[in-house]
C-alpha cells in the first residue's frame, strides 16, 4: 500500500552518459478522515546530479483512456527505455526494452502515475465494494484526488521548488488541462509548462456534427495520402503542402455547408461532395449517401476496400487490419492497438520486475475498469485557460500526429485556438506535428523529433531569472 523499490541506472543520453535511479512504489490516496482508500502505482526516475532540485525540472506524466495505465509514454517515449520494435513501431520478438537515446531525463526528471485500476494501482479494498467510486471515477474526480496525490508526491520527494511540467497523452490531455487549474487553486502549486499529446477533447467530440464531423477531412487527407489514395495532383505533392489546402476548405466550406444541414441547395451539395472526394480518397457516391457527414469507422473501412480490401488504424492510420468480409460499415478490430498490445503488455511486466525490481502477484492492467463514472461538468478546456491568465509562466505545447483518426490533429489546432479566444496568451501556446499516428513516437524518426520538441519547449518554458508578471 505504501512501498517503493529504489534501483541504480546508466544511460546514452543524447551521446551522453548519465547516471540515475529508479522508484517504483504505491503511494496511497487518503479521505478527508485519513483513511486510505487507494493506492497508487508510480516509477520516478532521478537523474544522479549535483544540480540544485530547485533548478532541476520534473515532469509528471498520465496516459490516458479514461482507464488506460501510463505505460505507453513509459517504455516507449520519454523515459530512459523503449520497447523493442522495428522504425516504424511494428512489434518485434523477443519482447523486451532497450535503451532510449532520446529520453528527456537528461533536462527533466519523470513520474509516471497510474490512476486507480491501471497498472497495479488499487482502490482499498481492491473489490471497491465500500469505497465510493464516484471519489475517482470522472473528469473532476479524477482531477481532485490526484491532484491531493501529487502534492504529497511532491512534498515527499522534496520537489516544492522545481519547475514542474504536466504532459497527458489522449484522454490524459483532458486531465492535466483540468489538472492545472485543480494544482493551482486547491494545492497552490504552479506549473510551467503543460505537454498535451494528442489530446481528446470532449467538447469537440460531443459536439454537433459542423465541428466534430468537420474536422475528420484534414486527417482524411492525411490517411488517403499516406496509402497513395488520392488524386495525382495531391498525391504528388508533400503532406505538409496539402494539408493546409483541406484545412481551408473545412473551415470556411465545409463547416458551414454541413450547419446548413438540409437547407443546402442540391447543386451546391454535389460540390461539395466532389471537393470531399478530391481530399479524402473516397468516392463522391459514399460521401453524398452520408450528407457530407462521412463517419471515421466508415472511412477506415472503405478507403482500401476496392484496392486492397484492408481496412486502416483508428488510432494510427498507417496500420493494416484484416477483416472477415470486406463488405460492412466499419472494421472488425483496430488493427493499430491489437499490435501495440502485442509489444507492450511482455515488454512492461518484464520491465518492471526484472529491470526495476518491483515484484507483485497483482495483475498490470493495461485497461482497467472504471464504469460507471461521471464526466458531466467538463471545464477543463477552460480551466486550463484560466490557469494560463493566472500564472504568466504556464507553456503550453501540443503534440499530435497526422495519422490519428481517434484525436486528429487538426482538432487539436481547434483546442489550442479556443483554449485561448482573445489571443492574447498565443505567444505560450505551440503546436507540433508527426508523420505517425496517436503515439507518434512509435515511429523511431518521430522519437527524436517529439522528445527534442519537448527538451526545447521545456528550455524555452523556464524563467531564468524573469519574474512572473504581466
Amino acid at each position: 500500500m505504501d512501498t517503493t523499490v529504489i534501483t541504480a541506472h546508466t544511460a546514452t543520453i543524447n551521446g551522453a552518459k548519465i547516471a540515475y535511479t529508479a522508484t517504483t512504489g504505491m503511494q496511497p490516496v487518503w479521505d478527508e478522515s485519513g483513511k486510505p482508500i487507494a493506492t497508487l502505482f508510480y516509477t520516478y526516475y532521478k537523474k544522479t546530479t549535483s544540480e540544485n532540485l530547485d533548478r532541476r525540472p520534473l515532469l509528471i506524466s498520465f496516459n490516458g483512456g479514461p482507464g488506460s495505465a501510463s505505460v505507453w509514454m513509459h517504455i516507449a517515449y520519454t523515459g530512459p527505455k523503449v520497447l523493442n520494435i522495428d522504425d516504424e513501431g511494428y512489434p518485434v520478438q523477443p519482447y523486451g526494452v532497450r535503451e532510449n537515446p532520446y529520453s528527456i531525463l537528461d533536462v527533466a526528471d519523470i513520474v509516471y502515475v497510474n490512476p486507480v485500476n491501471t497498472g497495479y494501482s488499487r482502490t482499498i479494498p481492491i473489490s471497491g465494494d465500500e469505497v465510493k467510486r464516484d471519489k475517482f471515477f470522472g473528469i473532476n474526480a479524477d482531477i481532485k484526488y490526484l491532484a491531493e496525490w501529487l502534492n504529497t508526491f511532491i512534498t515527499r520527494n522534496e520537489r516544492w521548488t522545481s519547475p514542474k511540467y504536466l504532459i497527458g497523452e489522449s484522454y490524459g490531455g483532458t486531465r492535466v488541462a483540468g489538472l492545472a487549474l485543480e494544482l493551482q487553486e486547491k494545492q497552490w502549486m504552479y506549473l510551467n509548462g503543460v505537454i498535451m499529446v494528442s489530446p481528446a477533447d470532449y467538447k469537440v467530440f460531443k459536439s454537433d456534427s459542423p465541428i466534430s464531423s468537420s474536422f475528420n477531412l484534414p486527417y482524411f487527407t492525411a490517411a488517403a495520402w499516406y496509402h497513395k489514395a488520392l488524386p495525382v495532383a495531391l498525391q504528388q505533392k508533400d503532406l505538409l503542402d496539402i494539408l493546409p489546402e483541406a484545412e481551408e476548405f473545412t473551415l470556411n466550406t465545409l463547416m458551414p455547408a454541413l450547419a446548413r444541414g438540409g437547407s443546402l441547395p442540391i447543386a451546391e451539395k454535389q460540390k461539395i461532395a466532389t471537393k470531399m472526394a478530391y481530399y479524402s480518397g473516397l468516392s463522391e457516391k459514399s460521401i453524398l449517401q452520408h450528407n457530407l457527414d462521412v463517419p471515421t469507422n466508415f472511412f477506415w473501412k472503405e478507403l482500401l476496400r476496392d484496392k486492397t480490401g484492408n481496412t486502416i488504424g483508428r488510432l494510427d492510420s498507417r496500420y493494416l487490419g484484416l477483416d472477415r468480409a470486406e463488405a460492412g460499415t466499419e472494421p472488425d478490430y483496430n488493427a493499430e492497438l491489437t499490435s501495440w498490445l502485442h509489444s507492450f503488455t511482455p515488454a512492461i511486466n518484464f520491465y518492471i520486475r526484472e529491470n526495476l525490481k518491483f515484484k507483485t502477484d497483482i495483475k498490470y492492467n493495461m485497461f482497467g475498469p472504471l464504469h460507471p463514472r461521471d464526466d458531466k461538468n467538463n471545464n477543463t478546456r477552460e480551466n486550463l485557460r484560466k490557469a494560463m491568465a493566472v500564472n504568466p509562466y504556464l507553456n503550453v505545447l501540443f503534440q499530435t500526429g497526422y495519422f490519428d483518426g481517434a484525436t486528429t490533429y487538426f482538432t487539436s489546432k481547434y483546442t489550442m485556438w479556443q483554449i485561448d479566444p482573445s489571443g492574447k496568451m498565443k505567444d505560450r501556446l505551440s503546436f507540433k506535428g508527426y508523420r505517425s499516428g496517436h503515439m507518434m513516437y512509435l515511429r523511431k524518426a518521430d522519437l527524436k523529433t517529439a522528445n527534442d520538441d519537448i527538451r526545447e519547449f521545456i528550455k524555452k518554458s523556464l524563467p531564468n531569472g524573469q519574474s512572473a508578471k504581466y
